[in-house]
């Protein structure tokens, strides 16, 4: 299985879909299309919480273009292999969990050869990360449920180290492009072109100089807390952090670890849980440590958020 957190450039070239001419069957490997199908693809569909959109040739550049603000997993499968359509069950499954930090994509290659040829699919399924236009590879075939959320988390904490925090507007429909490429401030603009070249002191320092201008900018504290918690995590051992935590659940370096990894792959109440929990049985400082450690972290996810609503008033209990 390919390492979703590998560079993101130059993976897959994706320019020339979109407008193109569809390839003919003998150059992608896949069976020409239908006389129906000749004419030009279908608009692509969406499921009705806005999660899953089925995209083909013609609609892929725009949901590609979507992902500089939201992160995508497409799912290529077959309608001629109807059980390779399990992939894109799964995927929508897992993201329905993650509260909209994710749009599933599903191409069915025998209506997509530009997208087939384009991604050289050998197999179906084929999972790709999309994060801010560029692709990641991931696998092909079938996995079973855990081990894909666990690439998943790794896709997420990839997009958040580029700075694509979005969210899918479930409910309501998917998100449209004008709702999610609106021009940011200068100062956002500038800490977010730093995430982008991997220069988190520069994006601090852009942050810091928006709330200096701004205290009441909500957005630039969220950034900065989101900064933070990238510095706090690059180059963790998550798998010593978790195998430490397990072993002594008073442990308080690992569990800060656990926590901060757990909100970067989308797991927002087992963070707090696992905060909240060891604040209970831990005192003095080392009890103050944990209780600040989990405000940052509250600051991450956005203090108008349900979950850190209902964090605090646990905190205040354990506390009192």
């Amino acid at each position: 299985m390919t390492d979703p957190t590998r560079s993101l450039r130059g993976a897959v070239d994706l320019s020339g879909l979109g407008g193109q001419a569809r390839p003919d069957a003998a150059r992608t490997g896949a069976p020409a299309p239908s006389p129906t199908q000749a004419g030009g693809a279908a608009p692509a569909g969406s499921s009705a919480d806005g999660l899953l959109i089925e995209a083909d040739d013609a609609s892929f550049n725009q949901v590609v273009s979507r992902t500089a603000a939201v992160p995508a997993l497409a799912i290529v499968w077959s309608s001629q292999h109807p059980q390779s359509r399990t992939l894109v069950d799964d995927a929508v499954d897992i993201a329905r969990s993650l509260e909209g930090r994710l749009q599933v994509v599903a191409i069915d290659l025998v209506n997509s050869p530009g997208v087939a040829q384009a991604l050289q699919a050998q197999e179906v399924p084929l999972a790709l990360g999309l994060v801010s236009g560029q692709p990641v590879p991931l696998f092909s075939g079938l996995v079973d449920k855990e081990q894909f959320r666990q690439v998943v988390d790794q896709l997420l904490q990839l997009a958040v180290q580029h700075g694509v925090t979005g969210r899918v507007e479930t409910g309501g429909g998917e998100t449209t492009p004008e709702e999610t490429e609106e021009e940011l401030p200068p100062l956002h603009q500038e800490a977010f072109e730093a995430i982008e070249r991997d220069d988190l002191d520069a994006a601090t320092a852009a942050y810091e100089k928006a709330l200096a201008e701004n205290p009441k900018d909500t957005d630039a504290e969220l950034g900065l807390a989101q900064v933070a918690l990238m510095k706090r995590t690059r180059d963790v051992d998550l798998h010593a952090a978790r195998a430490a935590a397990a072993e002594n659940p008073k442990d308080v370096d690992a569990a800060l670890v656990v926590a901060d990894m757990d909100v970067l792959g989308g797991h927002v109440e087992d963070a707090f849980v696992r905060l909240i929990d060891l604040v209970r049985v831990t005192a003095g400082d080392e009890r103050e440590r944990v209780k600040n450690h989990l405000l940052d972290l509250f600051a991450v996810v956005g203090n108008q958020d349900e979950r850190v609503r209902k964090g605090r008033t646990t905190l205040m209990s354990a506390l009192f």
